[in-house]
Parts: structure tokens; C-alpha cells; sequence
């Protein structure tokens, strides 16, 4: 049970997220937005992109409206996501380590809200794709598939840790012990070979494909390589504490604190995220959904905490989504999105814009608060 004065705070903006959204859903209901330009979301449900990564996300959305205000349309437009995305089933290069956060938003939110067997089946093919890219050698689970010349057969990637839960899902649901013990086996692979002693981690890590030994690594969506790309610690915080969640293992919510340690340490005055935190100093730029996920992340290890570290991990959250609520949200109706400064790479044309994802994470965080979460993890 989280504080009462955080759960009031919650529902207020909860209240205002869902004025919004009415109109919001009535402008994109039948999109799959990523990026909104000049406050129009785009569409990604066309055949040249639907194999996007973030393409369940919008079905978190409505799926996560549908839990708060109960209203049909959201769960029609959830729906429609999760029906545009069998095309996607059935496109083995479109399917790789990021089936979690295509599925579980989707068809595992559709199975655990309805019980519907359509849903489960889907979520089970892509735990099963995802499980067949495991590599017993390195015991990682391989990121991306290979585009033109590029060779990504010994990759591993931190976002990995948020896409296991698709796996201790499949798991929970079959008994099948395969499932846990892959996600397990590349859980403990990226405890040794992502996470810094600081806490602070790695994006990209390169394994030889044949005999698993860690070549080197990447900077990846940072800035460089040993720097400190924010969304990557986020990833790592609230993989790391679901893992813990799922496993009961006391590592995983060790190492959860710890990077959630390097986080907190390192955020602005102002309690915002900088894209990376080692990038120039003179350079400013922000990622406010490294500062959602990680929100996700902080609760979720407050939760499961006791003592001093509890009330630690909470205050760090609300720190957090206050300064987003004040300072990054843009409650304008006539936009689409909420969150601003949103950031995909250091090295990227898409810096400090609006995407789609930010706004999941910001509204789940919320939704943890409030106690009123479709849990999808």
C-alpha cells in the first residue's frame, strides 16, 4: 500500500489525463501513434511500419483508460491495435526482442482484462519467437535482427529487461519451466555484463554468438561509449525490480536499488532527466520518458521495500512525476500528446519531442499511485 496523500495527488492529474484523453481518442482511437509533429500524432498501422517496437503502446494507453474510466470506446480502440499487429505475427523479420512491449501492452492488458483466448494465443506466439532467440552459449536473448550487412547475431540490448515479463507471463500461464529459465538465465547475463559497479549501464552488449564470451560494448542511444544513456537505467530499474517481482530473487531487486540509486543521485535540481548522464555539460537535453519509466520503476521497489528505503524509493518518484506534471506536461486539448522532451537517441534528429510511449509510462505511473493499474508486467 502506497501513502494516501501520493494516491490523492495521483487521481487529481489522473482527473485531468482523462478530460483530455476523451479528446485525444477521438482524434487518434484508430491510429498507432509514435511521434506527434506540430501536436498531431502520426500513424504507424500501415504496412510499412506496423512492425514498429513501440506499436503496442498505444494499446497500453487505452487499455490503462479503459481500467480508469471504464468507457467502451477504449477498449474497442485497444482492441483494434492488437487485431493490426497480427500482421506482425505473421512477418518473421518484424518479430524480435521487443515482442514484449508489442504484446504485453496488447494481447497479455486484453487476456488478464477479458480472459479472451484470441489474446492469449497471440501473446503465446510471440513469447514463443521470443524464447527461440535465446543463445544457450552466451545465455542472452539476441536483440534485433540483422538489416542489410549489419550483424547483430551476439547482440544484447538493456530493453531486453523490460520484455521479459512476456516470458514469466507465458510461464505463469503453461508451468512450461523453459520460459522462466530463459528470461532468468538472460537476467543474470545482463546483472554481469550491463550494470557498472556506479550503477550505471550499458545500452549494447556485444557476445561472440558462438561461444558467449562479452566482446565489448556500446554506447548505443548515448552518447558515447561508458556514458550513461538515462533511458537505458530505466529500463534496467524497472526490469530489473519486475524480475525481482516475478522470481522473488533477492539480486534482481538488489541491483534494481542500486542503479535506482545512480538515478536518483544524478537527476537535476529541478528533479529532471538529461538524456545521458554523462553527456557535455554544456548540453541540456532531456528525456522525460526515462524519467516516466523510471517512476514505474521506483514504485514498484518502494512497493516491495521496507523501512527507511520505502518511504526513499517513493519520495524519488513523486519527486519525479511532479516535476513532470508542472514542468513537462502539456495539458492543451488541441494537442495529442502529454509529455514533453521526450528523446529517442543522442545521436538522433527526434530530440525533446512528443512520443507516444512517455505517456504510457507517465500514465501507468499514476495509475501505481492511484491503485487503480492494469498491471501488464
Amino acid at each position: 500500500m502506497l501513502g494516501q496523500e501520493e494516491k490523492k495527488w495521483a487521481e487529481e492529474i489522473l482527473a485531468r489525463i482523462a478530460v483530455k484523453m476523451d479528446k485525444v481518442a477521438a482524434r487518434c482511437g484508430h491510429k498507432i501513434p509514435y511521434i506527434a509533429v506540430d501536436g498531431i500524432y502520426d500513424d504507424r498501422s500501415d504496412d510499412e511500419n506496423i512492425c514498429w517496437w513501440t506499436n503496442g503502446f498505444w494499446g497500453g494507453i487505452m487499455w490503462q483508460m479503459y481500467q480508469l474510466t471504464g468507457k467502451s470506446e477504449y477498449m474497442e480502440y485497444a482492441v483494434e491495435v492488437e487485431r493490426k499487429l497480427d500482421k506482425v505475427l505473421m512477418n518473421a523479420q518484424g518479430l524480435d526482442h521487443d515482442n514484449g512491449f508489442k504484446w504485453l501492452p496488447t494481447s497479455v492488458a486484453n487476456y488478464r482484462k477479458t480472459g479472451s483466448i484470441e489474446s492469449k494465443n497471440r501473446a503465446m506466439l510471440a513469447a514463443n519467437n521470443m524464447a527461440g532467440r535465446f543463445n544457450p552459449a552466451g545465455k542472452f536473448i539476441r536483440a534485433w535482427n540483422d538489416w542489410g550487412d549489419e550483424d547483430h547475431r551476439g547482440w544484447a540490448i538493456i530493453d531486453c529487461m523490460m520484455n521479459l515479463p512476456l516470458l514469466y507471463w507465458a510461464y505463469e500461464e503453461t508451468k512450461d519451466p523453459r520460459f522462466c529459465q530463459i528470461a532468468t538465465a538472460h537476467a543474470d547475463t545482463a546483472m554481469g555484463a550491463f550494470v557498472r559497479g556506479d550503477g550505471s549501464v550499458c545500452h549494447i552488449v556485444e557476445f561472440d554468438p558462438e561461444t558467449g564470451e562479452r566482446r565489448k560494448s556500446y554506447g548505443g542511444q548515448g552518447y558515447d561509449h561508458g556514458s550513461s544513456w538515462t533511458r537505458g537505467q530505466s529500463w534496467a530499474v524497472y526490469g530489473f525490480v519486475l524480475s525481482f517481482m516475478h522470481t522473488k530473487k533477492q539480486e534482481y531487486l538488489d541491483v534494481a536499488k542500486r542503479i535506482a540509486n545512480y538515478f536518483i543521485a544524478n537527476l537535476t535540481e529541478d528533479n529532471l532527466v538529461l538524456l545521458d548522464f554523462r553527456q557535455p555539460e554544456e548540453c541540456q537535453w532531456e528525456d522525460s520518458i526515462a524519467a516516466a519509466v523510471t517512476a514505474c520503476g521506483l514504485i514498484e521497489i518502494a512497493k516491495v521495500s521496507e523501512g527507511r528505503d520505502r518511504g526513499v524509493y517513493l519520495r524519488a518518484a513523486m519527486r519525479i512525476l511532479k516535476a513532470l506534471a508542472e514542468h513537462r506536461c502539456n495539458w492543451d486539448e488541441n494537442v495529442d500528446y502529454f509529455l514533453e522532451k521526450c528523446s529517442v537517441a543522442y545521436h538522433n534528429d527526434d530530440i525533446e519531442v512528443p512520443i507516444v510511449y512517455g505517456d504510457y509510462y507517465f500514465i501507468e505511473a499514476l495509475m501505481k499511485l492511484a491503485d487503480k493499474e492494469l498491471f501488464i508486467w
